[in-house]
């Protein structure tokens, strides 16, 4: 399975095949190590385990680990599930981003945006109250359960913590890739902020849907 560890840099907006501006991610990847590899006959499943980032302020187990790897690579490590079928790269080898290529639709892994406690209206889009004539209910969450049963329903849209979870967006397209950066650009908008740590996939979907030139050329 392709995967790849980098980080986001941020967005911009680049000219598609068909000279239509569209929205971007960039996201940099500096080569990631397999700093481990699972097999079926000694852990009962196949895997690998990816470092990325210069390993530094690790613990003894880890800094073992990146010594028995052979690698300097491994600040942030997770252990990706493979196909037993597929060939299990060699420990302490390196994968960049040419492991991706323009035309690869992937799924992006990464921690949201935090907004800290968020009310009704902000957290589930709420409709407000009216503002005048004296109302007293603008933006409050209004009742939340009749007389049975004596209880808060579970799962009851309420207000509280928005944000700060892990979130998967699906069926990206990778536009361009810049080996010699170690750049992703990836069209539309992936979760985090800048700097964000960001699991890139391939997806199930290996290529993008076939794209004709829309009515009237380029926008």
């Amino acid at each position: 399975m392709k995967t790849l560890l980098g980080q986001k840099v941020g967005m911009t907006r680049v000219a598609d095949k068909f000279g239509r501006l569209v929205g971007a991610t960039v996201i940099q990847a500096t080569p990631n190590a397999v700093t481990l590899v699972r097999s079926q006959e000694k852990d009962g499943y196949t895997a690998m385990q990816l470092g990325y980032g210069e390993a530094t302020h690790l613990h003894k187990p880890q800094q073992g680990q990146i010594a028995k790897a052979n690698t300097k690579t491994g600040k942030y490590m997770i252990e990706v599930r493979t196909d037993g079928s597929d060939q299990a790269p060699a420990l302490g080898s390196e994968l960049t981003v040419e492991t991706f290529s323009a035309g690869d639709i992937v799924n992006v892994v990464a921690t949201s945006k935090g907004h800290g406690f968020a009310g009704t209206v902000k957290r589930h889009n709420f409709r407000i109250g009216p503002r005048s004539h004296g109302s007293m209910n603008q933006r409050r969450p209004g009742s939340i359960g009749a007389q049975q049963p004596q209880r808060v329903i579970l799962g009851k849209r309420m207000g509280g913590h928005m944000g700060a979870e892990r979130v998967t967006v699906k069926h990206l397209e990778v536009l361009d890739v810049l080996p010699q950066d170690n750049i992703l650009i990836i069209k539309g908008a992936v979760p985090g902020i800048k700097g964000a740590l960001v699991q890139i996939s391939a997806s199930p979907r290996h290529t993008a849907p076939k794209q004709e030139m829309p009515e009237g050329g380029a926008e």
